[in-house]
């Protein structure tokens, strides 16, 4: 699927209509085609509540839409949290995600302790050696991030979610965060990690939004009440900067990944 550039928009009304309006709108039914697995990545960065990580009635939504119209469809949902202090099902549990999961038969997997590909890029400024999950290559993956600015990298949507994916034995590096080598050099550290494995496919939730940073801070007043979605990753960050009244120039990866892993400008908005 190509799309570069393009964003759909919808105003969000509740999980299950935005979330129906929004994918039939992006025709993500019949990219689909004869695939069986889809991987779910949502932002549980660590164990905070939305709108600081992905709420589980958006992912429950997307899983429903998925059901009911492709049954035979594997659906994993994967995240890799960054904290120190626990795993990724501590905030599986306390957000909703494993209750959620038995209800409606979904696996729930931890991206931190898969099985990795490693992979070697000599152009790679930051990462000229990755290692990613295999399971990332081996599934259609749906990145479903939330709308935040990032006291670093000056935002985190779907480019930055790929960090979930990144194994703490490799990136750790005694750090107070599991992934704390990617604070070195961030703005190439994210770029080069998308240049490995990008998400298919985008859902960026931006019902709320965190103005400031992604762990503390206000939320966008008044909130957007909007979900977005687009197969152009640079595409969807760029918009998503935009409400954050952010300039995408000034944001140093989006800059690098411009006209490499997508469009930056300009973009093609389509209201669902």
């Amino acid at each position: 699927m190509s799309d570069r550039g393009t964003v759909f928009v919808a105003e969000f009304s509740d999980w299950r209509d935005s979330v129906s309006r929004l994918l039939d709108g992006a025709g993500l039914l019949a990219a689909l085609g004869d695939k069986n697995r889809v991987l779910l990545k949502p932002n549980l960065v660590e164990n905070l509540q939305p709108p600081i990580t992905t709420p589980v009635g958006l992912i429950e939504a997307i899983v429903d839409y998925l059901r009911q119209r492709k049954s035979e469809l594997g659906i994993i949902v994967g995240e890799g949290t960054g904290s120190r202090d626990y795993d990724t099902f501590h905030p599986f549990r306390e957000l909703g995600y494993v209750e959620m999961a038995e209800r409606l038969g979904v696996e729930l997997i931890d991206l931190n302790e898969q099985p990795l590909r490693t992979m070697r890029n000599p152009g790679c400024r930051r990462w000229p050696e990755m290692h990613l999950p295999e399971i990332v290559f081996e599934s259609f993956l749906i990145s479903v991030p939330v709308l935040k600015a990032h006291s670093l990298a000056g935002v985190t949507m779907t480019l930055k979610n790929m960090m979930g994916c990144a194994p703490p034995a490799y990136y750790e590096q005694g750090g107070h965060w599991k992934k704390a080598s990617f604070h070195q050099d961030i703005q190439a550290a994210v770029f080069d990690l998308n240049r490995y494995r990008t998400p298919d496919f985008t859902v960026l939730d931006a019902t709320v939004g965190m103005q400031e940073a992604h762990l503390w801070g206000p939320t966008c007043k008044p909130p957007h009440r909007k979900l977005a979605a687009s197969w152009d990753p640079v595409a969807i960050d760029v918009y998503g900067t935009g409400l954050l009244g952010r300039d995408w120039r000034g944001i140093g990866y989006l800059a690098m990944a411009h006209e490499q892993l997508g469009i930056a400008e300009p973009l093609d908005l389509v209201k669902v």
